[in-house]
């Protein structure tokens, strides 16, 4: 029994030391799976834009405003403004994101923080084992966001995008920047859905 405790313990490790190894190769880049919808009018420029809140976003607060300041860059490289002071948006926009546990064990909790849309994403518990082959699996984190862009006037829905990644982390707030970058890259074409993304990494 301890012999086998050893061999699974010395497997996590080497599991280990691969991720990390993995995770230098790949540091000054970030990729995620994005799906893309809407019909974006053909000539329509990006235009400017203003946050939209639901209510619920509204009480947030400061948490709301995190994504927001997030999603700012992504937008503006898109070719969105944001409305001066005093002006009427071209466009409302509404961000939101979340974090859930994929191993979905007694802790799968997952939250969205405030985005109002999206769909519960899971599985099955895998971890640990417990046996003469002893092993334990490093749990996983789902990481999504999704934008929404509507017309002001007409309050028709013009592009979604939604961006996601698996880490071994649950730090979601350094993956929001990377993750919008991606979900907006190829504004305004939507594309296949879901695809491969890749963005760089600010230094």
């Amino acid at each position: 029994m301890r012999r086998g405790m050893l061999r699974g313990l010395l497997a996590l490790v080497m599991v280990g030391a691969v991720v990390a190894a993995g995770g230098c190769a790949t540091m000054n880049q970030f990729s995620a799976e994005v799906s893309t919808y809407g019909d974006w009018p053909a000539g329509r420029a990006a235009g400017t834009y203003a946050f939209e809140r639901l209510p619920s976003q509204q009480a947030a607060g400061q948490t709301q405003q995190v994504l927001e300041d997030a999603a700012a860059p992504a937008l503006a490289r898109a070719g969105f403004r944001p409305v001066p002071a005093g002006a009427e948006p071209d466009l409302l926009v509404q961000v939101g994101a979340r974090l859930s546990r994929s191993d979905a064990g007694p802790w799968n909790d997952p939250f969205w923080w405030h985005g109002g849309f999206g769909v519960r994403r899971g599985g099955a518990w895998h971890g640990p084992i417990w046996g003469a082959g002893w092993r334990m699996e490093p749990p996983r984190y789902d990481r999504e966001v999704a934008v929404l862009i509507r017309d002001r006037v007409s309050n028709k829905p013009l592009y979604e995008a939604r961006a996601s990644s698996e880490a071994l982390s649950s730090n979601l707030g350094a993956a929001l920047a990377p993750l919008y970058r991606a979900a907006l890259m190829d504004f305004p074409a939507t594309g296949i859905s879901p695809r491969q993304v890749t963005v760089p990494l600010n230094p």
